[in-house]
């Protein structure tokens, strides 16, 4: 059983895509609401992306970047927190979490992507090189 569980857990973490998935499949059955669905699958697995970015880092080029990546976190809340307060001129934490938190999923999608294609790559020529 604590293999299952183990295996599972990897597979999400290394496939955050799947969980997306999973995630907004399981909030539909629960909400009936596509958009409230969508979003709260982003929400549940940024953390994933975050995690598969940092993972994939580690096995492209061997050394780990949590603390860019934890540096790289601190400065979009830091943005995020000064254009809020330069727009409204008072700070809403709610809504400048929830803002900081799906920036990431943007940012950190997109950078799974990227690094993943990447890595691809990367396997191939140096397989054939």
């Amino acid at each position: 059983m604590s293999e299952f569980l183990a295996g599972t857990l990897a597979t999400i973490v290394t496939l955050p895509i799947f969980a997306l998935i999973v995630f907004y499949y399981i909030a539909k059955l629960a909400t009936r609401n596509n958009k409230k669905s969508f979003h709260l699958a982003i929400d549940a697995s940024t953390l994933l992306f975050i995690l598969a970015v940092h993972f994939i880092i580690i096995i492209i080029w061997e050394t780990s970047l949590l603390s860019v990546i934890l540096t790289v976190l601190l400065l979009i809340a830091t943005v995020m927190v000064l254009i809020h307060y330069k727009m409204k001129e008072e700070i809403h934490f709610r809504r400048v979490f929830k803002g900081f938190w799906r920036m990431n999923f943007l940012l950190f999608f997109v950078a799974y992507f990227c690094l993943l294609t990447f890595g691809i790559i990367k396997r191939v020529v140096d397989t054939f090189a």
